[in-house]
């Protein structure tokens, strides 16, 4: 019945890795900025422990970090789904290294840490800028001296349940639509950051790109129009597009689709064979999400 610190407990990874933790036997410390609110209630209704702390104030995450045996931390990437209005990629940089900075002066034991599929290969190729903010976190974290362990999922397949992939009854998004892309599932990191806080011998000093599945744009769409049983067309949205909203976006696309996460899905799933492919997750919780978001567009295209 240790104590897990889970940073950013209400975001989407921060609530996977709270029910794995949970669902492990763990006391969880559900660190949030709003402990009184909703999505902090659901997880003390849960069996966590919601706490004040703000990634801004190293002391107020030494504060809730005091005692715990472990600490998950993850911050928002800029651009991502429910990024604080104004968040930079700096501001992450500097809520990466806090957060580190409060888990050495806490003296927790083992720091798990989600950053980014491809941040290893800083060194050798030009990567995109929220690659590189996770890279300067995992170097900070280094150079504390932190026992930690890097989780580097690729992108998540819950960007398919929303209007970040999902617009005017189509897939659409800037992903070259026969180029492989490789996603999954959030719960998974969960799992990883459960397993590696059970077995930190084997986990401390580790870092490991993750992913679930690998399928084109084209397929995914395709994958996802039968779990739901309505067609879902694939459209390739223009990179000029995507550089109105920001040049980094348009790089990250770009990188994504000429050289990609490369992360490797059959040694994932050797570390953990419970991983779940697309359908899978279609079948446990995706396409149900799915239908529930394309049903209020339509509702709200018919009331226009």
């Amino acid at each position: 019945m240790k104590t897990i610190v889970v940073v950013g407990a209400t975001g989407l990874q921060g609530r996977a890795v709270t029910a794995q933790l949970l669902a492990g036997g763990w006391r969880v410390r559900a660190v949030t900025r709003r402990p009184d609110a909703a999505p902090a209630r659901a997880l003390a209704q849960a069996g966590a422990a919601p706490v004040h702390a703000e990634m801004d104030d190293v002391a107020s995450l030494v504060a809730a970090a005091e005692g715990a045996h472990g600490l998950f931390s993850v911050q928002p990437t800029v651009g991502s789904p429910g990024t604080p209005p104004g968040f930079s990629a700096e501001d992450e940089v500097r809520w990466g290294r806090n957060v580190a900075d409060a888990a050495h002066a806490a003296g927790v034991r083992h720091l798990v840490y989600a950053s980014l599929a491809g941040a290893g290969r800083h060194d050798t190729e030009k990567l995109p800028q929220n690659t590189v903010n996770k890279w300067r976190i995992e170097q900070h974290i280094r150079r504390l001296g932190l026992p930690a362990t890097f989780l580097r999922p690729v992108s998540f397949m819950e960007n398919y349940t929303g209007a970040y992939h999902l617009r005017d009854g189509a897939v659409a998004t800037a992903f070259a639509a026969d180029v492989p892309q490789q996603t999954m599932a959030v719960d998974d990191v969960g799992a990883f950051a459960a397993l590696a806080f059970a077995h930190p011998g084997e986990w401390i000093g580790r870092a490991v790109d993750l992913a679930g599945d690998e399928l084109t744009p084209r397929r995914i769409a395709a994958v996802i129009s039968e779990a739901i049983g309505r067609t879902l067309p694939y459209v390739q949205i223009p990179i000029e597009v995507i550089a109105q909203a920001g040049e980094e976006f348009a790089v990250a696309y770009t990188w994504l689709n000429e050289r990609g996460y490369r992360a490797d899905v059959a040694f994932t799933r050797a570390l953990h064979p419970g991983l779940m492919d697309l359908r899978t997750w279609l079948e446990r919780t995706g396409a149900a999400r799915i239908a529930a978001f394309l049903a209020a567009q339509d509702a709200a295209g018919q009331h226009r």
